[in-house]
């Protein structure tokens, strides 16, 4: 005989699975980034916890909220659509309004992204542009979306460190081709000229862009502000900009000498603070710590959506897969002779008053409208 408690019992029973098993993997994944950052804490000291801290959140606001750098290039580039670039400016625009007068202020304790105007570094950010189209990926869209499965990115993300590594063994060769010396912005002066100069930009970009295209939605406004807030809390704690490319190329550095080569012929991973970087752990280097973070922070927004990185390998023939490697390559070594990539060029460069940081967005932006282009001639998606 059957009661009401037990129809009640077996009715409900089969719908508990579908409601508790989201939120069960949903809690292991964030208790999983809470543990990572707690044990890097008592590993190696609370800052550098912090740090990876920090990582995280870069991490999830670039997936989370479709935050990034190549792809919105690409759409003012074919549609004219400007909204993702503006949410870059404003970005940079708040974290100069507090990086420029802290930097001032700072007694020498906090640095700029500052580099100085050369040949390399011009024609550096043009290959990055260009390269960074053909894989669909900045230096931190790479590492976002290699944290969420994209296959094109998983193979081009080893392939940016060893050319960050080999970009850096040769720097010194490259920045004796001739460069100006560093020409930077500071204090409110500073700010000023900046906020000038990224108004400029953004009303250049509203004057070419069509009424459809004329707004900037919230998502990107939020993300704006949350990845400036980030951005600031790296600098104070780091007491650096937010960077991408040193780390990558440290990782690739830090294999090679393990393998047993020989890195005294390079003046850059020769000078004392590279060999000490190469001896300590890699959870004490600041930029590696929030290139983790934000390959797990993508990892932890994709699978919070999916339950697992779905994305698919796709089918693409060899001459695709052989353009990601050379182009990730190409990512690295050029954004290391072009003193950084998006992040530590563009975005933190600009930010903290650097001159290079917009000469290197003007050249990287060619770069860009050539690499839209090569796209389609390496199959990695169909000609238009």
């Amino acid at each position: 005989m059957t009661t009401l408690t037990d129809t009640s019992v077996k009715t409900t029973a089969p719908f508990l699975g579908p409601l508790l098993r989201p939120l069960l993997r949903r809690g292991v994944l964030v208790l999983a980034a809470l543990g990572a950052v707690f044990a890097a804490a008592l590993l190696v000291g609370g800052r550098f916890g912090l740090m990876l801290a920090i990582g995280l959140g870069f991490g999830i606001v670039l997936e989370g909220l479709r935050f990034g750098f190549a792809g919105p290039w690409r759409a003012m580039i074919l549609r004219r659509d400007p909204a993702g670039i503006w949410a870059q400016l404003l970005s940079i625009g708040l974290v100069a309004l507090v990086a420029l007068p802290l930097i001032s202020a700072g007694s020498g304790e906090l640095a700029g992204a500052q580099a100085p105007v050369g040949f390399a570094m011009i024609a550096g950010a043009f290959i990055f542009g260009a390269a960074m189209q053909v894989v669909l990926g900045c230096g931190s869209g790479t590492l976002v979306n290699a944290g969420s499965g994209n296959a094109v990115a998983l193979v081009a993300l080893p392939f940016f460190a060893i050319g960050s590594f080999a970009g850096a063994y040769h720097l010194i060769w490259w920045t004796d081709l001739g460069a100006l010396p560093i020409i930077k912005f500071s204090g409110w002066q500073g700010v000023a000229l900046t906020l000038v100069g990224l108004a400029a930009v953004a009303a250049v970009l509203w004057k070419l862009a069509p009424p459809e295209h004329r707004r900037l939605p919230r998502r990107l406004i939020i993300a704006a502000v949350l990845l400036a807030a980030f951005a600031i809390l790296n600098l104070i704690v780091a007491g650096q900009p937010w960077g991408v490319v040193y780390g990558l190329g440290l990782w690739a550095a830090k294999a090679a000498s393990a393998a047993g080569a020989d890195l005294s012929g390079s003046a850059f991973w020769s000078a004392p603070g590279s060999i000490e970087r190469l001896k300590a752990s890699i959870l004490t280097d600041y930029t590696s710590l929030t290139n983790i973070g934000i390959i797990l922070g993508a990892f932890l927004v994709a699978s919070w959506r999916t339950g697992g990185l779905s994305q698919k390998v796709p089918g693409l023939p060899a001459q695709a897969w052989i353009a990601a490697i050379v182009a990730g390559f190409l990512l690295g070594y050029s954004s290391r002779i072009a003193f950084g990539c998006n992040v530590g060029a563009f975005f933190s460069g600009i930010a903290t008053g650097s001159l290079h940081g917009w000469v290197w967005f003007a050249a990287a932006f060619a770069g860009s409208i050539y690499g839209v282009r090569l796209r389609p001639l390496f199959k990695l998606e169909p000609k238009p």
